[in-house]
Formats: structure tokens, sequence, C-alpha cells
């Protein structure tokens, strides 16, 4: 039965999930086939199990009633013998009776002692589940004074089960107030390489050092504490504009969420809504759009003031116009700290402080726009399928 519900609920939340897509590639039909099939098969469960259950307490009466029926019976012929007297024959029957009742309460339980027992089993493997990120036993803040120094030493990554690397011999150094951009092809470890950053995965060789200590030596809630990051799709709470602002920043000033909004070059939007920063949100950000979801999200790093910025494809909604208003924004922003900038847009690139090129999880070109347009045949192809996608438009 639990497994079955289980899919039913795959199923209806997988419609209303991408209710677009069906709608907009008219998969309707095939969709309701779906839940029908789904709805069938627990229908057909229920029905089975309800047939058992209807069907064990009958019988359990009727085990019951014919007991009680041959307790008398036999009890009788005893009491007629002279062997029994009444009351010994009355409280046999009494306690019989109190078994046999605890039996039928027993067989009640068999319904919900499976459905239960499934149900435990799902819940325990989530809490029995522990984390292979753990903090050291002793532990390294801080070596030296230099703050939002990023520094790769041949590092390689591998997913669990994966042929394949999907980062190997990744070495560079990123410092404050330099903007060191990263491109590549669809599936060349771009996010993967700045996922390693904040530690959502450990490195399987090589170290990451943020500051002069290696990240696995430091504390996850410090470590995270130094990096602002803006993740690749844009994710929004349920609450005010000024309060997703304030979740990168707990203490900050109205003034300061004011100016990361400014910078993020949202505050035009936000304050042409009717409560504008005291607007609502919805439930993932449904009544504001990419572009806009965006800023937000790039504002909620600002107002967190750390020494490292990431942006993780942050850039991919906005206008040439307004991507070059927040480049030039944030340049101002950010001299006292390194940024790292994911990007497939070499508009959102050109002018970086530093530029490596990924391709298959590795290292093919280092350097600035120039040098690159003359060294790196991979960056070159990028560049040029981009100018002629763009003078075509």
């Amino acid at each position: 039965m639990q497994l079955k519900l289980d899919k039913l609920n795959l199923v209806l939340r997988e419609g209303l999930i991408g209710i677009r897509v069906i709608r907009s590639f008219n998969r309707t039909d095939y969709e309701s086939k779906r839940f029908n099939e789904a709805n069938q098969e627990l229908t057909n469960t229920a029905i089975r199990v309800n047939r058992i259950m209807a069907s064990m307490m009958p019988l359990m009466m009727l085990v019951l009633n014919f007991s009680t029926i041959a307790i008398i019976w036999f009890g009788s012929i005893r009491i007629d013998n002279g062997n029994m007297q009444v009351g010994a024959l009355m409280a046999f029957l009494q306690y019989a009776m109190q078994i046999l009742f605890s039996l039928l309460m027993v067989s009640m339980m068999f319904v919900m002692i499976p459905r239960a027992s499934v149900s435990a089993a799902r819940i325990n493997e989530v809490l029995d589940l522990t984390s292979s990120i753990k903090d050291p036993v002793y532990v390294i803040e801080q070596v030296s004074s230099q703050k939002g120094y990023v520094e790769f030493k041949d590092v390689a990554f591998s997913y669990p089960g994966a042929e394949e690397p999907a980062l190997a011999n990744i070495t560079f150094t990123t410092k404050p107030g330099e903007i060191t951009a990263i491109i590549g092809g669809t599936g060349s470890g771009k996010t993967t390489l700045v996922n390693l950053i904040p530690r959502f995965y450990d490195v399987d060789s090589g170290s990451i050092q943020v500051n002069g200590v290696d990240i696995r030596e430091m504390s996850q809630e410090s470590l995270r504490a130094k990096i602002g990051i803006v993740p690749q799709k844009s994710v929004l709470f349920t609450g005010t504009i000024s309060d997703n602002i304030r979740y990168g920043n707990e203490a900050a000033l109205d003034e300061e969420i004011k100016q990361a909004a400014q910078v993020a070059q949202a505050s035009e939007f936000i304050d042409g809504m009717k409560d504008g920063y005291d607007s609502m949100i919805s439930q993932g950000g449904t009544n504001i759009s990419g572009g806009q979801k965006q800023r937000l999200s790039i504002a909620r790093a600002l107002v967190r003031k750390p020494e490292i910025y990431i942006f993780d494809d942050s850039f991919s909604a906005l206008d040439y116009k307004t991507d070059a208003r927040l480049r030039d924004a944030l340049r101002k922003e950010i001299i006292n700290s390194s940024v790292l900038v994911v990007a497939q847009r070499v508009s959102n690139v050109r002018d970086a402080d530093q530029i490596i090129v990924l391709n298959q999880g590795r290292i093919v070109g280092k350097g600035k726009h120039q040098e690159l347009m003359e060294n790196c045949e991979v960056y070159r192809e990028i560049v040029f399928s981009q100018i002629s996608e763009e003078e075509i438009a």
C-alpha cells in the first residue's frame, strides 16, 4: 500500500511541478493516463488488502462464538455429571473470552503494523544518514592576516560511481580585488569547481586553501561565513523582499539592504512595486521574473560582505545593458574581496583579471581575454561561436 501510494504521489507531484512543460508539449492525456495507472494500482492493492481484513473480522467472530458454544456445551456436561461447579464454568468462559478478544485486537493491529513499519523504515533511512563532510578534530581558522585568497593546488575530484574524474589537475590562485572567470562547454566542470570551495564536496586529491589554510582543516561554519554564493538556480523564500536580501546577513540594516539592491540593479523594479522592500515574494519566487530573482540572489550575497564571492552563471537571465551596469557597480563593491564568476557568455568574462578555460574537467587555458584569443583554441571557438550568433541576430 505504501509503495503504491508513494508512486501515486510521485506522478502527482511531477504533474504539478511540470504543468507548463506538459501543456506546451500537449502531453496532458499521457500524464492523465500515468496518473490513472498509478491510481488503479493503488486502488487494486487497497481493495485486496481490505478484502483480507474484512474477511478476518467475521472469521474471528465465528471462532469466538463457536468457542463460547463449545465451552458451554462441554461445561454443561461436566456440571451435569457433578464434576464442575457453575461458577467455575462462568470463570473459565470469562477467561476464554478475554483471550479471544485480545486475539481479535491483534488481528486489527495487522492492518496498521505493516504500513507503520514501512514508513518507519523510510524515515530511519533519512535519520541514519550521516554527512561525509565533517569538521576536523583540531580546527585551524587563520594563520595569516591575508583575506580573500583562494588557491587550488593540483585538485582532482570524481563523483561517486563515475568512470572519469569531473576535475583533474586544477591549479590556480585568485586574490582580493581580482575577478577570476571560469568558462567552458556544458559538462566541463565549472559548477563542480566552485562547489568545492564552500566544501559541498571534498576533493579526492590535492588541496584548496582559503587564506593559506586547507579548507578541510577549517570548520564548515567559519569557511562558509567567508563566502557569498549566488547559485546557478536562483532560490528565494516566502516572505518580503527585505527578508530575502537580509537572509545573507541577519544583522543588515535597511540602508545596507538598499545599497546591496542598488548594486545588484534590483532597486529599480523594487521601487516600482506597491510595497517596495516590503513586497511579498510567493513560494519559489513565482510572482517575479527570472532576471529579478537573479538580481535579488546577487543582492543577498552582496549584503553579506564576504571575503569571497562566487557567481555561478548568475547573469544568464539579465539583458546586456543590465549586465554591463551590474558588472561596473560590482567592481567598486569587491575591492577587498576575490570574485569567481562562472559564465557562458563571453561578454561576462572578457573584462576579468583572469579567465580559466575548462574542457572535460581540465584547464586548457588561463589568462586575460587577449592572451587566450592568441593562445587557446577552445576559448577562440567559444568566442567566435557567440560572435556569429550575435551578428546573425
